[in-house]
Parts: structure tokens; C-alpha cells; sequence
């Protein structure tokens, strides 16, 4: 029952947050850039990721019936890890927006073009269902034990190849290629971006520019520890003693804490997110009056 609350408190102020967010995107012309572009993308990404396992998560977690049926574990599969794997691909794609931002403000409205946006968003998505028809059908494909029981809060491909009694090399090397491209390839790019992001702040002679851009940065580099660091210590290697037993946690933690977090890391700290939403309220005050 304590997880219950505590996955229930966390999934309610993630699609509040998240809502808010597309909402504010929508509504507000100042908020028309790429960055706030990728960042509605990410909201819902977000959204759809946590309700492809929360609900069933919760309900798993009310009562005494925590069983999934085979096809719901596979559909949830195919989601989970085709989403996941999306928001790897845009976390890349929000540090070569910051990069261009900062190392080339000059030429920044003739690279990051609606055009080249539109098409980042399509790689995004795309990349997720790839890298899903890739693993998914291996992992549903393994021979399961008799007994079962999946030990995680929900099906992911480390908790199926823990239950497979069978030979799970293939798919062991399989899904820690995909963990290398899609985790690993990223995080070695975001860091390298981040090299040169902070030579150019630190070039920067203004105080309020260097101030801003420092804030942009570290709340995009916070997200991309919390999510990261995370998936990275459970996908890289699923049959590891760390893995098996911490793993399940792990995964609470990038399915239910993380994408709380996304949206209070990137609009507590921003100015324009904060001015948007205080117009929204003042708008509905006013109809509210009238």
C-alpha cells in the first residue's frame, strides 16, 4: 500500500506536469522554438511511457491479483521499451539544440529551422519503434519457466531474461548492443557537447548570459543523470547480480520518479515557462470574472 501511494502521488503530478507543459506550448506563441518544441516532445513521450506500465503497476499493487496475461505483458513490452528507447534518442537531440544554442547563437535560427525540428522529432520516434521490433520479439521469443513469475514491477526485457529457463546469450548480447547504441552512444555525445558547452559559457562576457545559459545546461544535464545513470546500470548487463537484485528499483525509478521530475527540472528554473503559466492563470481569472 505505501507503493501504491507513492507510484499514485508521483504518476498524478507527472501528467499534471506534463499536461501542463503541451498546454503552455499550445497556448503561448513566445514558446514557439525548438527548444520548447523538443521539450513538448519529451512531455509526450513521458506521458505515454508512464501509462504504458503505471496503471497496470497500480493495479498490480492494490490487490492480491499481480498477474498480467501473456499478450498484455507483450503489448506492454513493445510500448515500454520502443518509448524508452525514444527518449534516449531525443535527450540527444534537446543537447545538440543547447549545443547550437550556445557554441552557435548566431546561426542557431538557420540550423535549428522548423524543417530540420520536424524531421529530429521523426528520427526520435522512429528510432524508439526500431530499436522495439529489434528486441521485443527475441525476448517474447525466449523459452519462459513453468512457474511464471516475472520478478519486476513491470515487463521489461531484464525481468524476461531472468525468467527464461533456457540458453538467453543471444538476447543477453542483443539487448546490451541496443543498450551500447541507444544509452552509452548518447551519453559519450551529450558529454562531448558538454565539453564544448561550457568552453563557450565560460567565453560568455555577459553575467546574465552566462547565468542563463548555465541553468539551461544543468537542468538538461540533470535529467539526462537521473534517466541515464539508471536504464544504463539495468540494460547493459540484465543478468548481473546488481541487475537482478537492485534492478526492479531502478526501474521504479526511471518508470515513476523520473518523469515526475522532468518537467519541475525544466520549468522551476525558467523564466519564460514561468511567465506563460502565470498568463495562463491570469487568462482564466479574467474569463473566470467575466
Amino acid at each position: 500500500m505505501v507503493l501504491f501511494v507513492f507510484v499514485s502521488v508521483f504518476y498524478m503530478v507527472t501528467l499534471v506536469g506534463k499536461t501542463t507543459i503541451i498546454l503552455l506550448f499550445h497556448l503561448d506563441p513566445h514558446l514557439r522554438t525548438p527548444m520548447y518544441f523538443f521539450l513538448t516532445n519529451l512531455s509526450i513521450l513521458d506521458l505515454c511511457f508512464t501509462t504504458s506500465s503505471i496503471p497496470q503497476m497500480l493495479v498490480n499493487l492494490w490487490g492480491p491479483d499481480k498477474t498480467i496475461s501473456y499478450l498484455g505483458c507483450a503489448v506492454q513490452l513493445y510500448i515500454f521499451l520502443g518509448l524508452a528507447a525514444a527518449e534516449c534518442v531525443l535527450l540527444l537531440v534537446m543537447a545538440f539544440d543547447q549545443y547550437v544554442a550556445v557554441c552557435q547563437p548566431l546561426h542557431y535560427a538557420a540550423i535549428m529551422h522548423p524543417h530540420l525540428c520536424h524531421k529530429l522529432a521523426f528520427l526520435v520516434w522512429a528510432s524508439g519503434i526500431f530499436g522495439t521490433l529489434v528486441q521485443s520479439p527475441t525476448t517474447m521469443k525466449l523459452p519462459f519457466c513453468h512457474h511464471h513469475q516475472v520478478d519486476g514491477f513491470v515487463c521489461e526485457v531484464p525481468a524476461l531474461i531472468c525468467l527464461a529457463c533456457g540458453d538467453t546469450h543471444v538476447s543477453e548480447l542483443q539487448i546490451s548492443v541496443i543498450g551500447a547504441v541507444f544509452l552509452m552512444g548518447p551519453i559519450l555525445l551529450i558529454l562531448i557537447s558538454c565539453g564544448h558547452i561550457a568552453k563557450a559559457v565560460l567565453a560568455i562576457q555577459s553575467r546574465e548570459g552566462r547565468s542563463k545559459a548555465f541553468r539551461t545546461c544543468s537542468s538538461h544535464l540533470a535529467v539526462i543523470f537521473l534517466y541515464y545513470c539508471s536504464a544504463t546500470a539495468v540494460y547493459i548487463r540484465p543478468r548481473s547480480h546488481f541487475s537482478q537484485e537492485r534492478g526492479k528499483f531502478l526501474t521504479l525509478f526511471y518508470t515513476v520518479v523520473t518523469p515526475t521530475l522532468n518537467p519541475l527540472i525544466y520549468t522551476l528554473r525558467n523564466k519564460d515557462m514561468k511567465e506563460a503559466f502565470q498568463k495562463l492563470l491570469g487568462r482564466d481569472r479574467t474569463s473566470a470574472q467575466t
